[in-house]
């Protein structure tokens, strides 16, 4: 009997593209280099110009790239790693198309790398004056 509704509370969980680390990881690395190989049609000349209006460098871009690579370290679920890597990926088919705004491509450059900012909001959460 206890080993019934162990089974009904442990179902064994299904993924979502990888069966293990190292597919997860071949997945984020190959995100990872269609990211850098996006940086110089996206970077200098031809991101300020051509397409979005905003002038950041390509040493700029690839620095914000390792920045959100690296934002992470800590998760070690398959399907979390996963759902990132499908997330990248929708935002590199959206950078890559052009079917993001100027403002849509800042935004990724504007974002405070610390999260405990000293903003009102935060100091009131923490419930300091």
């Amino acid at each position: 009997m206890a080993s019934e509704t162990k089974k009904k509370f442990f179902k064994e969980v299904r993924p979502i593209l990888s069966l293990d680390h190292h597919e997860a990881r071949r997945r984020v690395l190959n995100l990872y280099k269609a990211w850098f190989r996006q940086i110089p049609f996206m970077a200098g000349f031809h991101f300020s110009v051509k397409y979005y209006d905003v002038e950041f460098s390509e040493t700029r871009c690839k620095q914000k790239l390792r920045e959100e690579f690296t934002k992470h370290p800590q998760i070690n679920d398959i399907r979390i790693i996963d759902m990132l890597v499908i997330k990248g990926q929708m935002a590199l088919n959206e950078v890559a198309e052009k079917w993001i705004s100027r403002r849509g491509v800042a935004q990724y450059f504007n974002k405070p790398s610390d999260p405990t900012r000293d903003c009102f909001l935060a100091k009131f959460l923490k419930g300091n004056d």
